[in-house]
């Protein structure tokens, strides 16, 4: 699973994450995808909000240091990994330390 680090907004893959939270959200215009993500001046986005928002509310109240949002850490690029995304969403939900 991808996950975004709350520090330096960089995605890192995780075979056996340990804690993170996860932003539970509706998909509205303009959200930042997992590609996107890859230059962060290129996602000035209008769901970039939230995701500055969740990183921020993690170093302030939990310091888990990682986050899981469906719009930017999912690659759906990759049809084996959207598969194994969908597939496996409900777990991560579950293992979430915050959700």
């Amino acid at each position: 699973m991808w996950l975004l680090n709350t520090s330096t907004f960089t995605l890192k893959f995780n075979f056996e994450p340990s804690e993170y939270a996860i932003l539970s959200h509706t998909w509205e215009k303009e959200e930042v995808t997992f590609s996107n993500m890859r230059d962060l001046d290129v996602a000035k986005k209008a769901g970039r909000t939230k995701i500055e928002q969740t990183c921020h509310i993690d170093r302030g109240h939990w310091n888990l240091g990682y986050v899981w949002i469906g719009t930017c850490c999912i690659n759906k690029s990759s049809s084996a990994e959207l598969s194994e995304a969908i597939n496996s969403m409900f777990a991560w939900y579950q293992r979430a330390t915050v959700l």
